[in-house]
């Protein structure tokens, strides 16, 4: 299996000095879900067809964390693209992403830091144009970064999410419930897409993700008839 996000990963590792250790596990891991190979979790994969596409702008190391959600997101969306986040440069496969006619692109980024002009709060459907979501792939101090320098993203509409749930996800600690992990700022997209279908589909496999990577970092039994795996087994 290889994606968008374990091509850019393939490509980081290629250009690092030392060995990338994820922190706090040295086991072996499987390369395609990046969990310990004994909580493998790639038969889980769904398959799921959508009409929205994403684009992850992914800053640094972010494509080498085994606890990236990104990497989920292109196991589902055919339609992912992922390119390492530069200052001084831009790739320029992802302009020509930008540009390419059958898309309508969307920086997804909160309204609130942005001139009110430019934000959204729906998706609109522009016949023979498909919605394309660009996502920061990073923590929330580096895509503020991101977001102010990267000008060739000034020219597309902003879309603020007004989420009401709080953030689900627990294998990095953010000092607010309002931070989603990218994988669920993506489900939250493809809902307002309607693509609801994949939009739960992605919220289940980020469910059963974390299932996994929790009981392999405790070493705990894992139970895949419970609830969180028989939600995602309906999209299998």
């Amino acid at each position: 299996m290889s994606h968008a996000v374990s091509r850019l990963r393939a490509e980081r590792l290629a250009l690092s000095v030392k060995p990338f250790v994820a922190r706090g596990s040295r086991a072996p891991r499987c390369p395609q879900c990046r969990v310990i190979f004994s909580y493998c979790l790639c038969a889980w994969r769904p398959r799921v067809p959508t009409d929205s596409g994403m684009c992850l702008l992914m800053y640094d190391t972010e494509p080498l964390k085994p606890t990236n959600t990104g990497w989920l997101i292109a196991d589902l969306i055919a339609d992912t693209s992922a390119f390492g986040w530069q200052r001084t440069a831009v790739d320029e496969a992802l302009l020509a992403l930008l540009d390419d006619p059958q898309w309508q692109p969307y920086i997804v980024f909160p309204g609130e830091f942005v001139e009110p002009e430019r934000v959204v709060s729906e998706v609109v459907r522009t016949p023979g144009k498909r919605p394309l979501f660009i996502l920061l792939d990073a923590t929330w101090t580096e895509a503020r970064k991101m977001f102010r320098k990267s000008p060739y993203l000034n020219r597309f509409p902003v879309l603020s999410l007004q989420p009401e749930q709080i953030s689900r996800y627990r294998l990095r600690r953010s000092k607010r419930d309002d931070h989603f992990c990218t994988a669920e700022v993506a489900a939250m997209c493809l809902e307002m897409a309607g693509d609801n279908h994949a939009a739960q589909a992605l919220d289940a496999y980020l469910d059963v993700f974390t299932t996994h990577y929790l009981s392999a970092k405790h070493q705990l039994p894992l139970d895949e008839q419970d609830s969180v795996h028989q939600r995602l087994h309906t999209f299998l």
